[in-house]
């Protein structure tokens, strides 16, 4: 699935460690989501769009 967690997270300053760290997942869990190589549960997904302060629409594109 196509998405903007890089973008959002880079905007941030965050590390891949700092954003897994803040939605309590792997490290690996974020680069694989990054890497469009794991689309996350609808849990985790809105635990995106909350901490970013988005919708879930406009982090994953279709």
């Amino acid at each position: 699935m196509n998405n903007r967690v890089q973008q959002l997270r880079q905007e941030k300053s965050w590390s891949q460690a700092e954003l897994a760290a803040k939605l309590n997942v792997s490290r690996q869990t974020v680069n694989a989501i990054e890497r469009e190589r794991y689309d996350p549960s609808l849990e985790l997904a809105f635990r995106i769009a909350r901490l970013f302060d988005r919708k879930i629409e406009e982090i994953f594109l279709p």
